[in-house]
C-alpha cells in the first residue's frame, strides 16, 4: 500500500480524478441517462455519476484497500487505516445534464470520522474535465494548478465577487435569497455556477473573492476546502446543528465580512 503522506495521497486523487473525468466527458458525449432522482424532482442522478463514482471506487480499492469511502452515490464504508476518501463523481450534476460546462471530479483525502469538523483533510484534486483544469491541494504543501501555485485573493476593496448556491427544495429559497440580498451589501456581484467545488477551486485560484452556501454536503467541500486553506484563506462550516448548515469561503478579509453579516442567521 502507497504510503499515506499527503503528497503520495494527493498523487493518487489526482490520476484518479482524470481518468474518472474523462470517463465522465466521454459519457456526456454519448448522451446524458437520468438514473433517478433524489432529495427533490430537481435533484438528478445520472447514470454516468453512478458509473464514475464506481470507478473511483475501484481505483481507491486497488490503490490503497485499507482506507474507507464516502462518496455520494454508494454506500459508505469504513476503513482500518484511519483515512477516507469523500468523493463527489460528478459535482454539478444538472450542470452536466444540461450540456453546462461547469462541473467536476471531486476527490479528498481526509483522516479521522467521515463528518466535517471532526476529519482533518490531508489531500484533494477537484478535476474539470471540460476545460481541462485539475486543482490540487496537499496539507502543508499549498494549492496548485499545475505548476502554479494558489492564492486566494487578499483585499476587494471595490467590493468582493461572490458566488454561492441554492438547495433544490423550493421551501429553502426564500431564506436562500434572503441571505443573497444581506450578502450583496458588500459584492461588487454574485455568481452562481452550480459546483460548489468549482466555485471552490476558484476562490483558492483568487479567480472569485468568496463563497458562501448553505446546506452543502460532505463530498461537496472536502477536496475544495483544502484548497481554499492551502490558497491562504479561511473557511468555516458554521451552523453545524442545522440540518443545513452554512460554509463560507475565501480571503481573511472577505471570508471575515461574510461571517460578520451572517452571524445572526447561523
Amino acid at each position: 500500500m502507497t504510503g499515506s503522506l499527503p503528497e503520495d495521497l494527493v498523487d493518487i486523487a489526482s490520476q484518479i480524478a482524470r481518468e474518472a473525468g474523462d470517463l465522465a466527458r466521454v459519457r456526456r458525449a454519448e448522451g446524458v441517462h437520468l438514473a433517478a432522482t433524489k432529495s427533490t424532482l430537481a435533484d438528478i442522478v445520472t447514470d454516468a455519476d453512478r458509473e464514475v463514482e464506481a470507478l473511483i471506487r475501484e481505483r481507491l480499492q486497488a490503490a490503497r484497500p485499507g482506507d474507507g469511502f464516502l462518496g455520494e452515490e454508494s454506500d459508505a464504508a469504513e476503513g482500518d487505516s484511519g483515512i477516507t476518501w469523500v468523493v463527489d463523481p460528478i459535482d454539478g450534476t444538472v450542470n452536466y445534464a444540461y450540456g453546462i460546462p461547469s462541473y467536476a471530479v471531486s476527490i479528498a483525502a481526509v483522516e479521522g470520522p467521515a463528518q466535517p469538523g471532526e476529519w482533518v483533510a490531508l489531500a484533494g484534486a477537484v478535476y474539470a474535465p471540460a476545460s481541462g483544469e485539475l486543482f490540487t491541494a496537499a496539507r502543508g504543501h499549498g494549492a496548485w494548478l499545475g505548476d502554479q501555485r494558489l492564492c486566494v485573493t487578499t483585499e476587494a476593496s471595490a467590493g468582493a465577487l461572490l458566488a454561492t448556491g441554492f438547495g433544490y427544495d423550493p421551501a429553502t429559497h426564500d431564506g436562500d435569497l434572503a441571505t443573497v440580498r444581506r450578502v450583496m451589501t458588500i459584492a461588487r456581484d454574485l455568481r452562481r455556477a452550480g459546483a460548489a467545488s468549482l466555485d471552490l477551486a476558484f476562490v483558492a485560484a483568487g479567480r472569485l473573492d468568496g463563497y458562501f452556501e448553505r446546506g452543502l454536503k460532505p463530498w461537496d467541500h472536502a477536496a475544495g476546502a483544502l484548497l481554499v486553506s492551502e490558497a491562504g484563506g479561511l473557511v468555516s462550516l458554521v451552523d453545524t446543528a442545522s440540518a443545513r448548515p452554512m460554509l463560507i469561503a475565501g480571503g481573511t478579509e472577505v471570508h471575515n465580512r461574510v461571517a460578520e453579516i451572517l452571524q445572526d442567521e447561523t
